[in-house]
This record gives C-alpha cells, sequence and structure tokens, in this order.
C-alpha cells in the first residue's frame, strides 16, 4: 500500500461516558465514510473528569471501555487508535493508556504514557500534578500492522525527543499523539513541536487533540493536525468538533528518507546510548 488515507477526530469529553461514546462513534463513522483506514480519538476521549475520581473510573483491560472502542473498529472495519483510556494500576493511580485495535477489534498495541505532567505555570494560572493519580510506563511501543509500522505517545510525551527517536529506531512510519494540551502551552509549542518530531524522525506524527475544559475549567487547545515526514501540515482542524483526514503517502516517505538520510547520519558513539 503506497497511500493511506489517515483521519484524526477532535471532540469535546467529560464525566458522561455514554455521552463521550456517541461523540467518538459520529466522528469514526464520519470518518469512516470519507474512506479513511485508520482512524485516531484523542487522549482520555471515553471519560475526563476531575482528577480525584480517575483510580473510579478506572478499568481493567479488556473491559467495558475497550470493548466499546474494539466494537467500533469492528463495526467500521477500520485499524482504530482508541485515543487513551484509563487503565486499573494500583489502589492510588491509574495507567493513561493507549490501545491500537484491528479492523477484527484485536488489541495489537497497548501504550502507557511514560511522561507525567507535573507543572506550574505562573501567569496563566495552570497547575496539574498528573504524578498524583497516574502512574508512568516504562516501554516505547512500535505496532507493525498490514497498513504500516505505528508509533504509540500520548500528549506531554512530545516534549521528550528521545522516545520519538526511539520509535524511529524501531521503524515508525506512522506516530500517533492523542493529546488535551492546554491552550496556554499549545498557543506557543504544539505545532512546533509536533513539525520538529516530524522533520527530525522523518515520520509522519498524526495528532488528535481534545477540546473543551479540563479540570480546574484549565481550556484545551484543540487544533488536531497531521504532518508529514517534511514538516508540512496536510491537515488541521481548529476548536470544532470534527475529524481531519489526509492520504500519507508511504512512498514519499521513503524518499525522504533515502535522499536525505540524518537517520543513519547520527554519531551514536559519542553520545551514548
Amino acid at each position: 500500500m503506497s497511500t493511506l488515507r489517515v483521519a484524526a477526530a477532535q471532540m469535546a469529553a467529560g464525566s458522561d461516558q455514554a455521552d463521550n461514546l456517541r461523540r467518538a462513534t459520529r466522528l469514526v463513522e464520519h470518518a469512516a465514510q470519507q474512506g479513511a483506514k485508520v482512524v485516531a480519538l484523542p487522549e482520555l476521549c471515553l471519560w475526563r473528569g476531575h482528577g480525584a475520581q480517575y483510580r473510579d473510573h478506572a478499568e481493567t483491560i479488556p473491559g467495558p471501555q475497550s470493548e466499546a472502542l474494539a466494537e467500533l473498529a469492528r463495526r467500521f472495519q477500520i485499524f482504530l487508535l482508541g485515543g487513551s483510556i484509563l487503565e486499573r494500576g494500583d489502589e492510588a493511580r491509574s495507567y493513561n493508556t493507549s490501545l491500537l485495535f484491528s479492523p477484527r477489534g484485536e488489541i495489537l498495541g497497548k501504550y502507557r504514557k511514560i511522561h507525567l505532567f507535573d507543572v506550574a505555570l505562573e501567569g496563566d494560572g495552570v497547575v496539574v500534578r498528573e504524578s498524583e493519580r497516574i502512574l508512568p510506563g516504562d516501554q516505547a511501543v512500535v505496532v507493525e500492522s498490514a497498513v504500516g509500522k505505528f508509533g504509540l505517545a500520548i500528549c506531554y510525551d512530545l516534549r521528550f525527543p528521545e522516545l520519538f527517536r526511539a520509535l524511529a529506531d524501531r521503524g515508525a512510519e506512522i506516530i500517533f499523539l492523542p493529546a488535551a494540551f492546554t491552550q496556554y502551552t499549545g498557543r506557543a509549542h504544539w505545532q512546533v513541536l509536533l513539525r520538529a518530531r516530524a522533520i527530525e524522525n522523518q515520520a509522519f506524527v498524526v495528532a488528535p487533540a481534545l477540546i473543551g475544559p479540563m479540570e480546574n475549567d484549565i481550556p484545551t487547545f484543540g487544533h488536531t493536525l497531521i504532518i508529514d515526514p517534511w514538516g508540512r501540515s496536510i491537515a488541521r482542524l481548529g476548536t470544532e468538533e470534527a475529524v481531519a483526514v489526509a492520504d500519507l503517502n508511504l512512498k514519499e516517505l521513503g524518499r525522504i528518507r533515502r535522499q536525505l538520510p540524518a537517520l543513519q547520519h547520527r554519531r551514536m558513539s559519542l553520545f551514548g546510548p
């Protein structure tokens, strides 16, 4: 397959899980009707609420939320990146986990968010302590599928280029980054970091985003993007609930990697593993 049609869904998500699933279903159906073979949902798309309630809404995998996502993949015969859901961890904290499903609803890959958003940004009132409720993952994940090699990351991971380099080293051609970026950080950093990760790793980056408020009424940024390996935005959204659809030219990816073989020019002996 030389061209792959991919869609990134942008949606609002809150504490009403049934409403979230209806919204996700409508967007996935719209993407499938446009011919998308791969559809990606945003971070915590099936439940988003106050941090104190995270543990109560975490589930085992498989569980009701993952089964609902698997059914979407089966129903529309697509590869589905299920954004992320809360996976049961220890007695106090959960994992923020992204699942990739086959068109038969099988779980092809599971990634637990590695980097946790613990920040206090003066001037805009952004104070988040994700580590109080989320356990960090410890593995980079690349999934080889019938339509491409998919790397998995989540939101704040975008700021850590070593993770994306690890995905490239494992052969990732398309990297998914479901996110709930804050409006304050998103205005300054969202697009430039997505473009940088695509350029330096010579990979497509698909970044479906949440819209609407986070906990503590912190607004999210939206602006879902799909970036090509040359760093060009090939599909984008603003702040509406919709899907961004793009045709990914995998032959073009191969040409870029051959003609500008930066990944082969790394001098790892100078910088360590």
